[in-house]
C-alpha cells in the first residue's frame, strides 16, 4: 500500500525505475483525477488578487500520506500564498517523476531513488523540499520467527515488492553479510500482508504508516482479539543504518530557471510546509480532511497514518523540507552500490549538483519563521491511535 506499479515510459526509464515509490492500495484510476482547490475553489485571494494555478502530482491514492498538501488547500494556505492548487491523484499506473517531466504537473511527490533513477534516464527534475526526514520502510516478521536483525533472515522466506522497493532491505542483508541472492529464499510479495499473516513468508516489508497497521487491524485467531504489536518484530532501516529517503517535492530543472517560477516554488513549500505543521499540531482534524476527500481507508487506519506519517516528518532539526546533505549522499550511495535479484542497482552514477537544492526550502524557512511558525517541531510527541478492525 504505498508504491505503484507504472506503465508510463519516460525517456527509456527501465524497470527498476518503476516502482520505488511510497503510496497506498492499488487500483487503476489514472492521474486525470484532480481535486481543484485553492480555498473553496475561489479564482482570486483574499485581497483580490488573481490566483496562479499550479498543479501537483501525488504518487499514490488519496491519504493521510500527503495530509499535509491537503491541509494547505483546506485551511487557505495555498490560497493565502497566491496559490489555486491542483491536486493529481496517484495511482498504479501513474509515475509521478515521469508527469512531472513531460509537463503534466508542477511539483510531484516521489522517493528520491525512484526519481534519481528516472532523471538518470533522462527527466530533468530537482528536489526541491525532502518533506520525508526518515525511511517509514519495515520488515515485519511473527515474534516466533526470532528475527529481530538483518542477520536473522538467513535461511528464512523474506518478501520483497521488487521493482526497487526492496533496495533498503538488500543493503541491510549486504550489511549483515548476507548474499541475498543465496542466503534467503526471496519471495515476491503483493502489496498487502495477507502471505505473512497466512505464513507463507516468515518476514514481509511494510510501510509503518499503511502494511503495518493492516497486521494489527487484522484479527488473531488464538486470541479472538485484534493483533497487538508484541505479536510481531519489525526491522527498521533507519536503525540499520541502511534508509534512503523517500517523499520529497520535486520542480522541473529547467522551470527553475525562470524567476517567476522560483518564487512560485518558494510560495508552494511555504504553504506546503504550513500544512505539515497543521497536521502535526492538529492530527485529528488533518485525518478528516483526508476522509472528507474520498479516501477509501478507513477513520482508524488514517488517523494511524497520519500520526505515523508525522513521526517521518516531525522533528525537522534543520527545518522541515530542509535536504540533508549527509541523508542524501547515503541514498545515493545506498542506489548505487546496492544490487537487487537480477543484480541491477537504482542508478549507475552519482547525481549531479542540480539534483537536489536548498535554495527554495530556506528561503520558505525563513518566511514561515519569520511569520511565527514552527518548522522544526521539537516539542512534538505523537498521540496514541487505537485501531479498529479493518481499520474503521
Amino acid at each position: 500500500m504505498r508504491r505503484s506499479t507504472p506503465k508510463i515510459p519516460l525517456l527509456g526509464v527501465v524497470a527498476v525505475v518503476a516502482l520505488l515509490v511510497a503510496g497506498a492500495c492499488s487500483s487503476s484510476k489514472t492521474a486525470t483525477t484532480a481535486t481543484t482547490v485553492a480555498g473553496g475553489g475561489a479564482s482570486t485571494t483574499a485581497a483580490g488578487g488573481a490566483l496562479k494555478t499550479v498543479k501537483l502530482q501525488l504518487q499514490w491514492f488519496t491519504q493521510a500520506q500527503f495530509s499535509g498538501y491537503f491541509a494547505a488547500v483546506d485551511q487557505g494556505f495555498f490560497k493565502k500564498h497566491g496559490l489555486n492548487v491542483q491536486i493529481l491523484e496517484g495511482g498504479v499506473d501513474i509515475v509521478p517523476q515521469t508527469v512531472l517531466a513531460q509537463g503534466g504537473a508542477d511539483f510531484a511527490i516521489a522517493w528520491v531513488p525512484k526519481a534519481l533513477a528516472s532523471r538518470e534516464q533522462g527527466a530533468n527534475i530537482t528536489d526541491v523540499a525532502q518533506i520525508f526526514q526518515r525511511s517509514g520502510t519495515l520488515q515485519v516478521s511473527f515474534k516466533n520467527k526470532n528475527i529481530t536483525a538483518p542477520a536473522d533472515l538467513k535461511g528464512k522466506k523474506v518478501g520483497n515488492w521488487g521493482f526497487g522497493n526492496e533496495f533498503e532491505l538488500f543493503a541491510g542483508m549486504g550489511k549483515a553479510g548476507l548474499n541475498p541472492g543465496k542466503d534467503v529464499s526471496l519471495v515476491q510479495q503483493q502489496f498487502d500482508m495477507k502471505a505473512l499473516l497466512s505464513g507463507d513468508i516468515d518476514a514481509a516489508q511494510a510501510m509503518i504508516y499503511n502494511e503495518y497497521a493492516q497486521v494489527l487491524e487484522a484479527n488473531n485467531p488464538a486470541t479472538g482479539k485484534l493483533y497487538q504489536p508484541s505479536d510481531f518484530n519489525a526491522i527498521n532501516w533507519n536503525d540499520v543504518g541502511t534508509a534512503m529517503l523517500q517523499d520529497a517535492i520535486w520542480a522541473s530543472t529547467d522551470k527553475l530557471k525562470d524567476a517567476a517560477f522560483q518564487d512560485t516554488t518558494v510560495k508552494f513549500i511555504e504553504a506546503s510546509i504550513e500544512g505539515w505543521a497543521y497536521c502535526r499540531d492538529n492530527p485529528a482534524k488533518c485525518r478528516d480532511i483526508v476522509v472528507a476527500k474520498g479516501s477509501k481507508l478507513g477513520n482508524s487506519h488514517q488517523l494511524w497514518q497520519t500520526n505515523e506519517i508525522n513521526k517521518l516528518v516531525w522533528p525537522s532539526p534543520k527545518g522541515a523540507g530542509y535536504i540533508d546533505s549527509a541523508d542524501w549522499d547515503r541514498t545515493v550511495q545506498i542506489a548505487m552500490g546496492t544490487k537487487n535479484a537480477d543484480g541491477k542497482t537504482v542508478i549507475t552514477k552519482a547525481p549531479d549538483a542540480a539534483a537536489y537544492t536548498n535554495d527554495y526550502v530556506t528561503k520558505a524557512l525563513n518566511e514561515l519563521k519569520g511569520a511565527g511558525v514552527d518548522v522544526n517541531g521539537t516539542a512534538f510527541s505523537p498521540i496514541t491511535v487505537t485501531l479498529e478492525p479493518g481499520g474503521n
